[in-house]
């Protein structure tokens, strides 16, 4: 029979459909529940590419191995649907975001079914439908209530093409993330935050608890970026300004404060004749982003305000400056040009004074000339700082923040660089942000009895936003009073959707809750979760809060959203650059299902390297995989009767199943293939019926369709997918018979690299094999294996035989463990 991969497969992905073998319920008698998770798509226009494959197969394959070692394994999908792309489509082709987002779901759910995906179907939540963003708004509410949700005037980073808001993580080098051939500009507007730094301390802490990748925690950390101060009260022309700093001991040597271009407050500290010269240099700035204001040359502009040192009642100019964080601190820092090589840059461009107050290295050239050639950065005695001279600088910190404490002109205070979630989004698909705005009572919340606060079908798109066309959505009447009022027009950050969908796959159908709390503690926190690293200051940081907040909200008990995360390598092309149309090197896994199936797709996916290690795509790989599946097709499709098992096989049966059963494990999925190789190429023309049978189930969650073939032509009546994990017997393991075979495979090679020299001269019939006496036996017992290796006749001969075939005397080369070869 030829290997007909595409009905073979279709007739088990129906089955496993028509007997509803991936559906799971809760609690079921005697087995431990174990969630797998990947990370739930944006449903593209343009389908699956090579990447969701790969990451849809390796949580594929460890589902189902968890299934087959006893698990009630909760397995789902959803798409994260709502997001701009939709929106462009509509705003280019005037396509409806609903319906092009919907036949986008279609085609995924199609290619990933082809795909053999184990999943519960019944449990599938798209973000876009009310169902769900219902209990978007419902948490918005609740997080309001709590005072986690507000309201203020921010400056924010706006791009003119999208005509939205972007997110600080949305922008790249000043540029929109979607379109970076287009400078973002900075606008105040009201928006929407969530108070994420309320949870700062405790995101921070618990990160050494995840088991996570340690690039990802890393990258956490910095992102939260705490940092130990004191909060110095500078006096600027009567007001008590508050300013964060990081270095108290060297508040001596202030020469000049700068202010964040980003304050709330700045252009009312501006003196009115410095006004037009502030407001220009505010045109120059094209990010809030930290990175982005990292990388720019820091600049500034005096504003006409003098600041009053609290420690020596010096004045100093106060600039405003593209370097500084309004959220960071206070939204102002003091300038130690003597210490602080930012600061000196500043203060040179500027012409602004130096004062050093710990003693620099080179003292003398300070001393003769009033300057140094660079910031001094180290530690040291203080000098020039009054009562404090003489002493370490670093010893002094505490001493100098107590002074200031003890005169309330200042306090400890620790920041974090992390700033407030901005959620608020000028656009349309997305989840309506459930707030009224009446001109009697303020801001009144939708009541929840009232929610979802729906999408209007009719909006114009093209300029602004297109939530305020729609007068009958916008004019409501006011919740609390009852008088003309006017509906919220900004929508959600879609993170919002992906900060906690995993709990609402718990209890997908409940119209009454968000979920259920025994259903959602039954299965979570997930116990594998996979997907890309780029998520990991984004959506892992937004779910990591938002598991928090709604512990504390009494929704969950628990701390952590994700017990294990594991980040796949990303497939680049043939050419080893990323895959994109305009290179050519893109790879469409439906049409590499439709030449070679699903099954050798997913066994090449998982074959290239490491899952967690970059690669380039290779072809030839996935025609290889073909042609082992196609060999192992024959094979199987030809035994007709079995034999009785030997302790070799036996032997190497319990490492294989040993072996492969610890790379599922350990995510080595790449060894657990070369394992199950080795071990279909050790077998012989007949074995027992336990033997195949555990290899069929080893191969199982790689190649499930051609796994539940043959295990189904094996007489079996229920799913090798359902069926049981097989588990070594390590008292049968022989390490002898594996120092054997490491011996026989060398001797396979050697014959194949004569075999391979001689063959340019003329062919080879037979290979001669020279070895010890005590050796004879072993090479003798591998002769098949030998010979399907080497594909040659070969004839193995102790060196102490005496009718041995040797005519150019090779057998006095052998040693042991190294026999010798003679091919004619």
């Amino acid at each position: 029979m030829d290997y007909n991969f595409t009905a073979l497969e279709k007739k088990w992905q129906k089955r496993w459909g028509e007997k509803k073998i991936f559906e799971v319920k809760e609690e079921k008698k005697g087995k431990e529940n174990f969630y797998c998770l990947e990370m739930f798509p944006y449903p593209s226009s343009s389908g699956l590419h090579i990447g969701h494959a790969f990451n849809y197969t390796i949580g594929d394959v460890y589902a189902r191995f968890k299934k087959m070692q006893g698990f009630n394994v909760l397995h789902p999908m959803g798409y994260d649907s709502f997001g701009l792309p939709a929106e462009n489509a509509a705003i280019k082709s005037h396509a409806d975001p609903k319906e092009y987002t919907e036949t986008a779901i279609k085609n995924f759910i199609k290619q990933q079914r082809l795909l053999g995906l184990s999943y519960d179907w019944t449990r599938v939540l798209m973000t876009h439908k009310p169902d769900y963003y219902k209990w978007d708004q419902f948490f918005f509410l609740k997080l309001f209530e709590k005072g986690l949700a507000y309201r203020k005037k921010s400056p924010v980073n706006w791009c003119p093409k999208c005509n939205t808001v972007l997110a600080n993580e949305q922008v790249v080098n000043g540029k929109c993330w979607r379109h970076q051939d287009t400078d973002v500009e900075i606008r105040n507007l009201e928006q929407w935050f969530v108070k994420t730094t309320d949870y700062a301390e405790e995101l921070l802490e618990m990160i050494e608890k995840l088991n996570w990748p340690e690039p990802i925690k890393m990258m956490q950390r910095n992102w939260i970026g705490r940092s130990e101060g004191a909060e110095v009260v500078f006096d600027i022309d009567g007001d008590k300004w508050p300013v964060f700093t990081t270095r108290p001991d060297t508040i001596f040597g202030v020469s000049f404060v700068v202010i964040s271009l980003q304050h709330p407050r700045l252009m009312q500290l501006v003196s009115p004749d410095r006004k037009k010269e502030v407001e220009k240099f505010l045109k120059k700035m094209k990010s809030v982003k930290q990175e982005d204001l990292d990388k720019m040359e820091k600049e500034g502009v005096f504003i006409g305000r003098y600041a009053k040192n609290p420690m020596t009642n010096e004045k100093v100019p106060v600039y405003a400056g593209n370097f500084v964080v309004a959220d960071y601190g206070s939204g102002m820092v003091m300038g130690v040009p003597a210490h602080d090589q930012r600061d000196f840059d500043f203060a040179v461009k500027y012409g602004l004074p130096m004062k050093a107050v710990i003693e620099p290295r080179d003292f003398e050239i300070y001393e003769r000339n009033g300057q140094l050639p660079s910031a001094y950065e180290g530690d040291g005695e203080l000098i020039n700082s009054g009562e404090f001279t003489g002493m370490n600088n670093r010893k002094v910190i505490a001493e100098i923040t107590k002074y200031l404490d003890k005169k309330k002109l200042g306090k400890v205070q620790v920041q974090f660089k992390m700033r407030d979630w901005l959620v608020s989004r000028q656009r349309y698909w997305g989840a309506p942000i459930p707030i009224v705005y009446c001109n009697d009572c303020g801001i009144v919340p939708v009541p929840e009895k009232d929610l979802p606060v729906l999408l209007p079908a009719k909006v114009e798109f093209g300029i602004g936003n297109p939530l305020e066309t729609n007068e009958k959505f916008v004019n409501v009447k006011c919740p609390k009073c009852g008088m003309k009022a006017r509906r919220e027009t900004d929508t959600m950050d879609t993170f919002f959707d992906s900060s906690w969908y995993f709990l609402r796959f718990c209890d997908p159908q409940n119209s009454k809750k968000p979920f259920d709390f025994n259903r959602a503690m039954y299965w979570n926190p997930v116990d594998f979760y996979t997907g890309g690293a780029e998520h990991a200051v984004m959506h892992l940081m937004y779910a990591r809060f938002f598991t928090k907040a709604l512990r504390d909200l009494g929704f969950i008990e628990m701390d952590e959203p994700f017990t294990r995360l594991f980040n796949q390598g990303m497939i680049h092309g043939e050419d080893g650059f990323v895959m994109s149309k305009s290179r050519g090197n893109v790879v469409n896994p439906i049409d590499m299902i439709e030449k070679y199936g699903a099954d050798a797709l997913r066994l090449a996916l998982v074959s290239f390297a490491s899952p967690d290690k970059d690669t380039n795509w290779d072809e030839n790989v996935l025609n290889g995989n073909f042609k082992f599946l196609r060999k192992l097709f024959s094979y199987f499709n030809a035994v007709k009767k079995f034999s009785k098992s030997d302790e070799r096989m036996d032997s190497k049966i319990n490492r294989a199943v040993k072996n492969v059963t610890d790379f599922i494990e350990s995510m080595k999925y790449n060894y657990a293939i070369i394992e199950i190789r080795n071990l279909f190429n050790s077998f012989p023309d007949q074995t027992s019926r336990e033997n195949l049978e555990k290899f069929l189930k080893l191969i199982s969650p790689f190649c499930p369709h051609i796994a539940e073939e043959f295990w189904e032509k094996m007489g079996n009546k229920n799913f090798i997918s359902v069926s049981s994990w097989p588990k070594a017997d390590e008292s049968r393991i022989n390490e002898g018979f594996e120092m054997e075979e490491k011996i026989v495979e060398r001797l396979a090679e050697d014959i194949k690299s004569v075999k391979n020299l001689i063959s340019k001269r003329e062919k080879p019939g037979a290979a001669y094999v020279y070895v010890i006496p005590n050796e004879k036996k072993v090479f003798e017992d591998n002769l098949d294996n030998l010979e399907k290796k080497t594909q040659i006749h070969v004839k193995i001969y102790s060196v102490s035989d005496k009718d041995k075939h040797d005519p150019l005397g090779k057998s006095k080369k052998a040693k042991p463990g190294k026999p010798a070869i003679y091919l004619e």
